[in-house]
């Protein structure tokens, strides 16, 4: 019997990148939830800017959210699916009542920072695994939010 699984990785190392997976996962949903909120809540002389902006990191997150959830399926393990584990799991906090358009870019900010440090420890894990396919999708994120950080901090000044 092999200690590999459908796709050719040691089970053990495919346990440790879905726990992995299953923290970004929850991560990428409360950032999710944030920059929902912050795109129905923001108010000031930058809304309709800012409103069409959220709009744009939510639906890309979104997208994310069901890549990431896929590779932990293609891994042969089970995503977490329930908020109250994301809530758990995240190290991105809810955030609550934010109206200030500044204020809501420093959540997507500090979010968006958060997920690429998450991505960095994954791509990590990935490599010592030999797993191309989750290196390659963090290492196509990381590139994609970095830039988005740098945009995000130029726009705070």
């Amino acid at each position: 019997m092999s200690d590999t699984n459908t796709i050719g990785l040691h089970e053990a190392s495919a346990s440790q990148l879905a726990e992995k997976l299953n923290e970004l996962l929850a991560n990428y949903q409360i950032l999710y939830m944030n920059v929902r909120g912050y795109h129905w809540n923001v108010k000031g002389r930058q809304f309709f800017q800012l409103h069409e902006k959220f709009e744009e990191f939510y639906t890309d997150l979104l997208v994310k959210v069901d890549e990431v959830a896929e590779r932990i399926l293609t891994l042969g393990h089970t995503p977490v699916h329930a908020y109250s584990d994301y809530v758990k799991l995240s190290r991105i906090e809810e955030d609550k009542d934010v109206h200030d358009g500044e204020a809501c870019v420093r959540g997507v900010l500090v979010g968006y920072q958060t997920l690429i440090e998450l991505q960095r420890e994954l791509l990590s894990l990935a490599s010592d695994a030999d797993d191309e396919g989750t290196a390659a999708q963090a290492g196509d994120y990381i590139r994609e939010q970095e830039k988005t950080v740098w945009m995000l901090g130029a726009y705070l000044g």
